[in-house]
């Protein structure tokens, strides 16, 4: 119906804005500090005016915050397809597509790692990934050798450490590169047990 159609065009025209908004936003973010970036620059870049952004984001906070909750989630459902496959090794083990995604998102995480006020996204993405370690690490084939969280932790900070450096030095290797070293790093040292069993 002709009313279907408009909801649609509409919608199209809010995802469009909000990307617009959000394109903005991360290259004054990668620019400067968050403290030094207001809502009228980031509607001249985006080209709207600054009552379109407050439609959608209550302040720079709560944008920024919208980018990470978004990104995040996306990863987050990502390794959920990987759980859904029998195949599959865990995100971190088989790690390519989170490499895929980081490549296809490469302005956002390139403004959140280059950004010294982006602690708050790292301090989420450590949270995300020590917790779905967590999830693996739990059985009474882990041995207890190590305590699970720490081991988590580690593991989690290793990873995150890998992309920083991929990500600050422009993707210098392939995403299939990428997550093969990672896999091969976690295996020689052997922190990845219940993985490495399957494999």
């Amino acid at each position: 119906t002709k009313e279907m159609e408009n909801i649609t065009k509409t919608d199209r025209r809010i995802i469009r804005t909000k990307q617009s908004i959000t394109k903005s936003f991360l290259e004054l973010f990668s620019e400067k500090d968050l403290e030094q970036i207001t809502i009228n620059e980031i509607a001249e870049r985006a080209n709207v005016n600054r009552g379109t952004v407050y439609l959608h984001y209550s302040d720079k906070y709560d944008l920024l915050d919208k980018c990470i909750e978004d990104h995040i989630n996306e990863l987050i459902s990502l390794c959920k397809k990987q759980e859904a496959n029998p195949v599959s090794q865990g995100m971190v083990y088989n790690s390519k597509p989170v490499f895929d995604y980081i490549r296809d998102h490469f302005p956002f995480f390139s403004a959140m790692f280059s950004n010294q006020r982006a602690s708050l996204f790292r301090d989420r993405l450590l949270h995300f990934i020590s917790a779905s370690l967590m999830d693996k690490m739990e059985g009474p084939d882990n041995g207890h050798v190590i305590d699970n969280e720490l081991n988590a932790q580690f593991l989690a900070s290793a990873f995150i450490g890998i992309v920083e450096w991929w990500i600050r030095h422009q993707m210098p290797h392939s995403t299939d590169f990428m997550a093969d070293q990672v896999r091969k790093l976690f295996k020689k040292n052997q922190i990845y047990p219940n993985v490495m069993k399957r494999s």
